[in-house]
């Protein structure tokens, strides 16, 4: 009998795919909380996480 804390195994439905567009790569990290990004690895530039990026983009507003 499994543990009632012991997840579902591993997804084994040939049927289920990832959605057309899915990255094939890792997620960058944040450069600022090293967090996953939206962004692949390979994107070139500072990434952000959604998270710093709204705040990033809270303190250049306010900056005048």
């Amino acid at each position: 009998m499994a543990d009632h804390c012991d997840g579902p195994g591993p997804r084994t439905d040939p049927d289920v795919s990832d959605p057309p567009g899915a990255p094939t790569e890792p997620f960058a990290e944040c450069v600022l909380c090293r967090r996953p990004t939206e962004y692949p690895e390979s994107h070139e530039g500072v990434t952000l996480c959604p998270v710093c990026a709204w705040q990033e983009a809270q303190r250049m507003s306010c900056s005048g």
